[in-house]
């Protein structure tokens, strides 16, 4: 058995393909997953997602894809939509309940469309997988908390990317989040300050600070876009002597 240390275990390389990906397998109840990426589901409803799917590239179905579907439903990847082929096994008259298959050429997550077609009613769940950490050189400009629970990560650079994340701890914001998700979140702002943006691996820690886990359970942090600068500057909770870099992201 081969070990690796963690920050060693970071799907955030294109170039490296899939070779820092933890997969683990249960063949005796048909399971395969991932062991430390943490699963996230996107739908198309505001302009960080849109931003995001439009750099989506299209490719063939792979093994990192399989694992956000079930075993009977593999098959369903290789069917093409019935927008594509009206005689695609996907296609139910005019409905249709087909699978898309994408790779983030930014970071080499895996993407996977669920397509529902009723009614004349389009939906689209968008399957992949946060990242352990950014991209080595990557620094973070602000974080996204937007609708539907999903976070992004906006880079100096201005790329957009999906929050890293550990499979065990997830985030929360504003009002409705819960105190766990919202201790989790406040960390790793905390961590982000403190480290000028640079310090972007998920490490599942929570903030020991109740005036850090109200502030990020208003409406303040509720689907805003939070500039680190601007916190380190503005929340006492947070280092006031220590911001990121007064850089802008690139347009």
């Amino acid at each position: 058995m081969t070990v690796y240390a963690h920050p060693e275990l970071n799907l955030t390389d294109p170039g490296k393909g899939y070779a820092h990906f933890v997969l683990y397998t249960e063949p005796r109840l048909n399971v395969a997953g991932a062991a430390w990426n943490a699963t996230i589901n996107i739908e198309l409803d505001s302009p960080y997602v849109q931003e995001w799917v439009d750099r989506l590239q299209r490719c063939e179905p792979n093994a990192l894809h399989t694992t956000f579907v079930m075993n009977r439903e593999i098959p369903r990847l290789f069917h093409p939509c019935v927008d594509e082929d009206k005689t695609s096994p996907a296609a139910n008259g005019g409905n249709c309940h087909c699978f898309r298959t994408w790779t983030d050429p930014e970071y080499g997550l895996p993407v996977v469309g669920r397509h529902s077609r009723s009614a004349g009613q389009d939906r689209w769940i968008y399957m992949t997988y946060a990242p352990l950490a950014l991209r080595p050189d990557d620094v973070v400009y602000s974080v996204v908390a937007d609708r539907g629970d999903v976070f992004w990560a906006r880079t100096t650079g201005g790329v957009l990317a999906v929050l890293p994340m550990l499979e065990s701890s997830g985030y929360g914001a504003g009002p409705r989040s819960g105190t766990g998700g919202a201790s989790t979140f406040g960390a790793y702002l905390q961590q982000l300050v403190d480290s000028e943006g640079r310090d972007t691996a998920a490490k599942g820690r929570d903030t020991s600070s109740r005036q850090l886990v109200n502030w990020v359970r208003s409406d303040a942090a509720h689907r805003q876009e939070l500039v680190l600068r601007d916190l380190a500057a503005t929340f006492p909770g947070f280092s006031p002597d220590t911001s990121p870099s007064a850089e802008t992201p690139a347009q």
